[in-house]
């Protein structure tokens, strides 16, 4: 099955903008996903699997340099990768 996710981080400090470009890149890294940005947001497209291991192993990676941060998520149980507005 395949899943859309939006997501944004919120880091709890005043150096933000690097963490949240760094957990980004971790995400396009990923070959098995789809990425998209804008400038709210993140957006995660890809197997249902392939995306929960992905977050759930960037954001325990957030969580363990950044305790204070806040992640923020959508989803939805398919694919809107190519879906126009």
């Amino acid at each position: 099955m395949r899943v859309s996710v939006d997501i944004s981080l919120y880091p709890l400090t005043e150096q933000f903008v690097e963490p949240i470009l760094a957990f980004i890149k971790k995400l396009e890294d990923n070959p098995k996903l789809n990425i998209s940005r804008n400038n709210l947001s993140t957006q995660i497209f890809g197997e249902y699997r392939d995306v929960m291991d992905a977050m759930d192993a960037e954001i325990e990676a957030v969580f363990e340099q950044l305790p204070h941060s806040v992640f923020v998520l959508k989803m939805i149980g398919n694919d809107r990768y190519h879906v126009e507005d």
